[in-house]
């Protein structure tokens, strides 16, 4: 089941939040930062409603407003600055972002401390290769497509269901593996190998006939971790 809102459909395998507060969250958690007016349309409500939400968000400290440069390059859209006129818009906090499942992330944390301390580099390169191996296995029975955008489908919907928010997106010849949410980015944060080993399971999917490039990521500061699939021959 899908919840549609002006152009903004929830993913079917992600329950659609109830409360008006927690669809807000989830849309600047899966869309990025965006204007008061952009989340009004999105919830299909005015702008006076959308703006109280914003205000009770902002009280509770899980929102903030941030001012976002123009960019002659991008095209406009809802919750984008017009080409010229930097606007307001909103984004998550750290604690709006702990809203969002975090897999323990403390325990994790700590845990992965623990390997390396007890067992080296060499143990905690050890336990990444394991879950690798068992992440392979579940990856390789579930992306079993012969043609590569129904498999890319097929593993959004795996990544999904581990809690990454996934989708796959045509773009142009080339395809979009999005993923607005990492529920293992402390662990990741803790150890960078994570991501790596996510990468090479990514390309062992596609398969020889194309290539997987990560655009965006959110070690490095993006909202969200983008992977770009293209075909070996252009």
């Amino acid at each position: 089941m899908q919840y549609a809102s002006k152009g903004f459909a929830f993913p079917a395998s992600v329950a659609a939040p109830a409360a008006t507060a927690d669809r807000l969250l989830f849309l600047l958690k899966s869309r990025g930062p965006a204007s008061t007016s952009a989340l009004a349309q999105w919830l299909d409500t005015s702008a006076e409603a959308a703006r109280l939400q914003v205000q009770k968000l902002v009280s509770a400290g899980l929102i903030e407003a941030r001012q976002e440069p123009a960019d002659d390059k991008q095209t406009p859209r809802p919750g984008r600055p017009r080409l010229g006129r930097p606007r307001q818009c909103w984004a998550l906090t750290d604690a709006g972002y702990a809203r969002f499942p975090d897999t323990h992330a403390q325990l994790t944390a700590q845990l992965l401390g623990s390997v390396r301390q007890l067992f080296g580099e060499d143990g905690l390169e050890r336990l990444i290769a394991q879950r690798e191996a068992e992440a392979r296995q579940l990856y390789q029975q579930a992306c079993d497509a012969p043609a590569l955008p129904e498999r890319l489908a097929q593993l959004a919907a795996v990544r999904s269901a581990e809690g990454y928010m996934a989708r796959a997106e045509a773009d142009g010849a080339d395809w979009l593996l999005i993923e607005d949410h990492c529920p293992i980015c402390v662990a990741a944060r803790s150890c960078q190998g994570f991501c790596r080993s996510e990468l090479q399971l990514f390309q062992e999917i596609v398969g020889p006939g194309a290539q997987v490039t990560r655009e965006q990521h959110l070690l490095a500061g993006a909202t969200r971790c983008a992977y770009r699939i293209t075909r070996a021959n252009g």
